[in-house]
C-alpha cells in the first residue's frame, strides 16, 4: 500500500523544487513527436506499482516531453501562471472530489462559486446583480452565451470582429449558426460602421466585441456596438478572456466602458489571474435566458431545495470545485498584490515595447495596452519567421508569431508571476541574436 502522507509530501516537495528550477529548463519542449509514449510501457502494469515511480517516471520521461506554461520567459499566447495558492487548492479540491451540479450534491461548493464570482464582479468593477458561474475555458463560455442568444432569435447570424477568438466560430458551427466577420479600423479594433452594414444585411441573433483581443489585445468599442446590437435586438457577448483580469486596475476599466450592458462576459482567471488551467468566468444579467437554453432535469436529478443548482446555465452535468482554486488566488493575494502584479506586468511589456521602437530595423505594429507586444523585424515574412525559430530553439524564451495586414508578427506577452525585468531584457537580446545570425547566413 502507499503511504499517502509520505507519498503527498514527495509530491509537494516535487511541485516546489519544479517551481524554485523551472527557470533553469528549455520553455519549449524538445522532444520528437511519439518520444514520450515510445519511452513508455504500451500495456498497463499487472502489479501496483509505487507511487515513488511515478515521480521518477515524470521527471525522467514526461518532464523532457513538458512544454513549461509556469516558465517566466513564456512569452506565447498569453503568458500564465498557476500560483502556489491556486495549486495547493487544486490539491484540495481533488482531495474533496464533489461535484457541484446541483446545490444539494455540494451546497458549499455552489454558494462559494456564487460568491467568488461576485467578488470578481467587484474586482472588476462590473454591475451588481450579475450572474455568474464557472466553465472550463471561455470556448466553453462563449458557446453558453451563444446557446443563449440562439434561445432568443434561432438561427440568427453570429457578428464578430474579424480580430476575434477562434472559438466563437467554433461555437456558431457546434451551435448551427452562420458567423461572419467584420472588419477593423487602424488598431484592429471593431468598426461600427461595418457593423451596422452587416446588421442591416442579416437577422443577426448575437455580436461579440472583444476587450483584448487574441492577437494584439485591442479593445473593441463597446458602447457603439451595443448601441447597434440593442436596436437590432441581438444579444450582445463581451470576450474579455484575458484582459477582464487588468479591469481590477482602475486606471484601465477604460476597456470596460459599455460592458455593462452586454448581455454576457467573459473573463478568464486561468489568463492572468494566476489561478490555475483551467477556470472561466461567464457573467450574465439574463441568467433566466441561460436557463432556458440548458436546464433539462430528469427525475434522478430533481431536487426541492430554493437554491441555485448550477448545472442549469451551462453545457456540463459535472462540476469541478474550481470556485476553491480562484477563492484561494483572491484571498492569498488581495486585491493589491493582484493589483501590483498586474501593473508589473504592463509595465514590463511597455518596457520591451520602448526597446523595440528604439531599435534600427524593428518596429512595434499594434498599440500596447495592456501587457502583450505586437512586434516585427523590418524584413520580409520569411526573416521574422525565421527569428522566431530561432529564438524558440535556444530554449531561454518561447513566442508564438501571428498573422497581421497579410504579414507576420512576433508577440511578446507577459503574464507569468516570476517574470522579471531581466527575463525581458534577456528575451529581447535573444531575438536580436536570431536577427544577427539570420543576417550572417
Amino acid at each position: 500500500m502507499s503511504d499517502f502522507r509520505a507519498d503527498g509530501a514527495a509530491a509537494l516537495e516535487w511541485a516546489a523544487r519544479y517551481l524554485e528550477g523551472v527557470r533553469q529548463l528549455p520553455v519549449l519542449s524538445r522532444v520528437e513527436p511519439g518520444a514520450v509514449r515510445a519511452a513508455l510501457p504500451a500495456a498497463p502494469p499487472d502489479k501496483p506499482e509505487p507511487f515513488a515511480a511515478v515521480l521518477q517516471d515524470l521527471d525522467d520521461v514526461l518532464l523532457p516531453g513538458i512544454t513549461h506554461w509556469n516558465h517566466p520567459r513564456f512569452f506565447a499566447y498569453f503568458a500564465i501562471s498557476g500560483s502556489e495558492p491556486g495549486i495547493l487548492a487544486e490539491l484540495l479540491a481533488a482531495t474533496l472530489n464533489v461535484n457541484a451540479m446541483l446545490w444539494r450534491t455540494s451546497p458549499a461548493a455552489t454558494e462559494l462559486e456564487e460568491l467568488v464570482l461576485d467578488w470578481v464582479a467587484q474586482l472588476m468593477g462590473l454591475p451588481d446583480g450579475l450572474h455568474g458561474h464557472i466553465e472550463d475555458t471561455a470556448s466553453t463560455s462563449t458557446l453558453a452565451a451563444l446557446a443563449a442568444a440562439r434561445e432568443l432569435r434561432p438561427g440568427g447570424v453570429v457578428l464578430c470582429s474579424d480580430q476575434a477568438h477562434s472559438s466563437v466560430e467554433k461555437a456558431a458551427r457546434i451551435l448551427g449558426l452562420e458567423a461572419r466577420k467584420v472588419a477593423v479600423d487602424d488598431e484592429f479594433r471593431m468598426r461600427p460602421d461595418a457593423l451596422a452594414e452587416a446588421l442591416e444585411d442579416a437577422q443577426v441573433g448575437a455580436v461579440v466585441a472583444t476587450v483584448g483581443t487574441t492577437s494584439t489585445t485591442s479593445v473593441d468599442p463597446v458602447p457603439e456596438i451595443a448601441d447597434l446590437a440593442e436596436q437590432a435586438g441581438a444579444w450582445l457577448h463581451v470576450d474579455a478572456a484575458y484582459a477582464g483580469s487588468a479591469m481590477i486596475c482602475e486606471e484601465l476599466r477604460w476597456a470596460l466602458e459599455g460592458c455593462e450592458r452586454a448581455d454576457s462576459v467573459v473573463v478568464n482567471p486561468h489568463k492572468w489571474l494566476f489561478t490555475p488551467v483551467d477556470c472561466s468566468c461567464l457573467f450574465s444579467r439574463r441568467p433566466e435566458v441561460l436557463r432556458r437554453a440548458f436546464s433539462l432535469v430528469p427525475e434522478y436529478l430533481r431536487s426541492d431545495e430554493d437554491a441555485t443548482n448550477l448545472m442549469d446555465y451551462g453545457p456540463a452535468l459535472g462540476r469541478r470545485f474550481r470556485a476553491l482554486k480562484l477563492w484561494a488566488v483572491i484571498r492569498c493575494y488581495g486585491r493589491s498584490g493582484l493589483q501590483e502584479r498586474i501593473r508589473e506586468h504592463v509595465r514590463l511589456a511597455q518596457l520591451f515595447a520602448s526597446w523595440v521602437e528604439a531599435e534600427p530595423g524593428w518596429e512595434v505594429v499594434a498599440p500596447v495596452p495592456f501587457s502583450v507586444v505586437c512586434f516585427r523585424r523590418e524584413a520580409s515574412d520569411e526573416e521574422n519567421q525565421a527569428i522566431v525559430e530561432r529564438a524558440n530553439a535556444t530554449g531561454e524564451v518561447f513566442f508564438s508569431p501571428t498573422v497581421l495586414r497579410d504579414r507576420i508578427v512576433l508577440r511578446l506577452a507577459v503574464g507569468n508571476l516570476r517574470t522579471t525585468a531581466e527575463d525581458v531584457e534577456r528575451a529581447w537580446a535573444v531575438l536580436r541574436e536570431a536577427a544577427a545570425d539570420g543576417s550572417s547566413e
